[in-house]
């Protein structure tokens, strides 16, 4: 790649080898001269890390908020995507795949440079509410984020993350100031991590939810429930229970597993397994708990009385039980961010 695009990358540190750690994730690369990090986007040339994905955005199509899904945050809104090349996962069942795992620097540099400002005045042309850095990981392409993030400020569009959870602190401590809202997959337990997820520890992502709590950064979780993987009922309540822990209110993705990548030899998810998991979690306490991928409503009740908050169907979003924030009927406030 030609030195006059290389971006240095940021959360790195030479070790007394010459080697490079790399901070950004949890994985804490160690990358010698001329090689990358398990994400192969994050390069050591000369001793200095590089990106070798700034401004390589492989999307810009709008979606709607609920497809991330954030379904507590800015309800019925639109936004830009953002992604690159490259993820810190392996993921066997990866639905980018072909982004995240099937690609060469040649084809990285064959992407027309966008730069953050572009991004946020496309943005700005389509009259979408924000940006949503996603279908890869964030976190390997976060010099770019960042950037982009900062520039929508300026013009008051949100930034929303759709994230695997395995980024460091000091990289969320870097974000938080500009990051409105995250869903984070919690995919299963270690077993899961270690054999389907390319080798990463399950509390890991366990923290960064737990620090997304504590810094109140409006977070949503996803659990893709995959046959013979993750399906059996201790593993939802596990998880359900996990969440409790840290609130009642925290919004609780069960989604549908379709065949993908190299797992595309299994049969779809049971839709009854679905609203199994669904079941088991509202009855541990869970006040938002949504049964995803399924082409079914998926509304927001008032857990108070019950009320229809917001209606949800194919992406389309209404809200008939909400009056200036509070559900229409008892008048609890609907906790969901507008």
């Amino acid at each position: 790649m030609p030195e006059k695009e290389l971006h240095e990358a940021l959360f790195w540190k030479k070790e007394k080898d010459g080697r490079i750690k790399c901070n950004a994730c949890q994985r804490n690369c160690i990358i010698g001269e001329g090689k990358t990090g398990f994400c192969r986007v994050r390069k050591n040339i000369e001793g200095k890390l590089y990106s070798l994905v700034y401004g390589k955005t492989l999307t810009l199509e709008v979606d709607p908020i609920e497809k991330k899904p954030l379904f507590h945050f800015k309800p019925g809104s639109q936004c830009t995507g953002v992604s690159t090349y490259g993820c810190n996962f392996a993921c066997l069942h990866c639905q980018n795949f072909h982004l995240s795992q099937k690609f060469t620097e040649e084809m990285i540099e064959k992407v027309p440079f966008t730069s953050p400002k572009e991004i946020v005045e496309r943005t700005l042309e389509l009259g979408v509410q924000g940006i949503a850095y996603t279908y890869t990981e964030p976190t390997i392409f976060i010099e770019y984020a960042l950037d982009t993030m900062k520039e929508a400020k300026k013009f008051g569009l949100y930034n929303v993350f759709v994230s695997n959870g395995y980024m460091s602190e000091e990289l969320l401590q870097a974000a938080k100031p500009y990051l409105d809202a995250i869903n984070v997959d919690l995919k299963g337990n270690q077993k899961f991590y270690q054999e389907v997820c390319g080798g990463v520890k399950e509390e890991g992502v366990k923290n960064t939810i737990r620090w997304l709590y504590k810094n109140r950064i409006h977070n949503e979780v996803t659990y893709l429930i995959i046959p013979g993987f993750n399906d059996k009922e201790e593993y939802f309540k596990e998880t359900a229970e996990f969440i409790l822990s840290l609130s009642d209110s925290i919004p609780l993705h069960f989604s549908r597993f379709y065949p993908m990548n190299k797992l595309d030899y299994l049969p779809a998810t049971d839709p009854k397994t679905v609203f199994k998991a669904k079941e088991i979690a509202e009855n541990l306490g869970l006040k938002y708990v949504y049964a995803g991928n399924l082409q079914a409503e998926e509304n927001t009740l008032c857990p108070k009385c019950k009320n229809l908050l917001v209606e949800r169907y194919h992406y389309n979003t209404e809200m008939p039980g909400i009056k200036e924030g509070k559900c229409s009927k008892c008048g609890s406030k609907a906790e969901i961010i507008f």
